[in-house]
C-alpha cells in the first residue's frame, strides 16, 4: 500500500492544506498525518469530508507521498509545486519562509 496524506485548500485564503493526525488543518507537509492503511485512508477522508460540510476547505484528496531521511515528500511535481507556491518567484509562497529555501531547494 502507499502512503499517503489528505490534502485540500483553505476555504478562506486558498492555501494548500494537509490534515493532521489531531484533525487540523496546517500548511506544512511534515505535519500532516501519513498513512499507508486503506482503511485508515479512507478514515481520514471523512474527517477531511466533515470540514467541507463546516466550510473550512475544499476538494480534500489523498495524496502520495514518500519519506526519505526523516522527511515527507510529494511524489509527484504538481504535488511538490502545490507544497511550495508560486514557480514564477522564490520570495514567495511557502518557500520564501524564513529558514525553509534549503528545504523546499532539493526537491526542485
Amino acid at each position: 500500500m502507499t502512503l499517503k496524506v489528505v490534502t485540500a485548500n483553505r476555504l478562506g485564503d486558498g492555501d494548500v492544506v494537509y490534515l493532521t493526525a489531531e484533525g487540523a488543518w496546517s500548511p506544512w507537509l511534515e505535519e500532516a498525518r501519513a498513512s499507508d492503511d486503506e482503511a485508515q485512508q479512507a478514515t481520514l477522508l471523512t474527517i477531511a469530508e466533515r470540514a467541507v460540510t463546516a466550510r473550512l476547505v475544499v476538494e480534500p484528496y489523498l495524496m502520495p507521498v514518500t519519506e526519505e531521511a526523516g522527511a515527507r515528500r510529494a511524489l509527484s511535481q504538481r504535488e511538490k509545486i502545490r507544497a511550495r507556491g508560486p514557480t514564477v518567484r522564490r520570495d514567495l509562497g511557502k518557500q520564501a519562509e524564513p529558514g525553509r529555501q534549503e528545504e523546499f531547494r532539493r526537491d526542485v
